[in-house]
């Protein structure tokens, strides 16, 4: 099934498409960023086409969202991935010139509301390296708590990292939308 369209105010999330990819290399080539990503920095936009070809195929137990502002232009992307029943895990990158404008909170926002309602989720939960403050900063500010600090959880190219785990609750979730 592919990742449905959602909308916010200033965001069309629309399924990740293959054509992507030269809209995002610059995003998965740009080393500073791609510091607590998985994988390191692409090289080419070969790399970055078979990355997007990867994670844009249907029934591979995720929806990965294109985060555009509206002209069709990837800027990034939220992805919701199956865990458990009634348990998502959420991962999103954006382009450095994006950043604090308020465009991955509220994508990555629009996809939890999805998860919670559309996807009927009971906790969605996020992976992140202890040193990555941007991105502990936005999981709070969504309302999500840290759940555990798993020790020399991941190879990566910086080395073993140990991974912070975030957490959210369908109830949790809606008592932060009140307060927004």
């Amino acid at each position: 099934m592919p990742a449905p369209t959602l909308t916010t105010a200033r965001l069309v999330l629309r399924q990740l498409r293959i054509d992507d990819a030269e809209a995002l290399f610059p995003v998965l080539s740009d080393a500073d960023l791609m510091t607590w990503w998985s994988s390191g920095p692409h090289r080419s936009l070969a790399e970055t086409d078979e990355y997007v070809t990867r994670n844009s195929a249907e029934g591979q137990g995720w929806l990965c969202w294109a985060i555009t502002a509206g002209d069709d232009v990837a800027l990034g992307w939220v992805i919701l991935m199956d865990g458990k029943p009634g348990v998502g895990e959420i991962g999103y990158i954006l382009r450095r010139d994006h950043w604090g404008a308020g465009l991955a909170r509220e994508a990555v926002a629009r996809v939890i509301e999805y998860g919670f309602t559309a996807g009927e989720l009971r906790r969605i939960f996020a992976d992140t390296d202890p040193e990555n403050a941007g991105s502990i900063a936005l999981l709070e500010r969504l309302g999500f708590q840290r759940e555990g600090h798993l020790r020399d959880e991941w190879e990566t190219h910086i080395g073993v990292r140990d991974s912070l785990i975030f957490g959210l609750l369908l109830d949790e979730w809606r008592d932060e939308k009140d307060k927004m």
